[in-house]
């Protein structure tokens, strides 16, 4: 008797994490392009928060993404944070053995680790505004999400 194993969906994901006044625990927003792989669908996840940085921004917009998805998929994450790439790809599985020691964002990586665990990713980095259409989409939305919520901020 033959099993049949369903096949994964594939999910090409580009994120965005954006700061103002980076550094100094600005505004921020982030933006999740979730596309099939005929890119004949998409949806995007967007959101801002008080008191961030860049990389929890961008951390944020993977998680949202993954949670976003309603079964295990196979992921390509488009990412143009390069630590957060390496990250994934090379530096998650030793700081998991080394119990997330001197590790910065550790909440936000265990929230990831839970995100991803039913998926399959494979990241890979893009280079900042070099002209991708998808990039600079999600990069135009992230600044959006965090110029706003400054905008909100002042108004309060």
């Amino acid at each position: 008797m033959e099993s049949t194993i369903p096949q994964r969906k594939h999910v090409i994901m580009y994120t965005d994490g954006s700061c103002l006044d980076n550094g100094n625990n600005g505004t921020g927003g982030y933006c999740a392009l979730l596309q099939t792989a005929d890119r004949q669908h998409e949806r995007i996840i967007k959101g801002s928060a008080l008191n961030t940085t860049n990389n929890r921004m961008e951390m944020t917009a993977i998680i949202e993404g993954l949670k976003a998805l309603k079964q295990p998929c196979t992921i390509t994450l488009y990412s143009d944070s390069n630590i957060t790439v390496r990250a994934i790809n090379e530096w998650l599985t030793g700081w998991i053995r080394k119990g997330f020691k001197k590790v910065a964002n550790v909440d936000l990586w265990k929230e990831y680790l839970e995100a991803s665990k039913a998926h399959e990713i494979t990241a890979i980095w893009l280079k900042a505004h070099n002209g991708h259409p998808e990039n600079e989409r999600v990069d135009t939305i992230a600044r959006e999400e965090a110029t706003n919520a400054q905008r909100q901020l002042r108004q309060l």
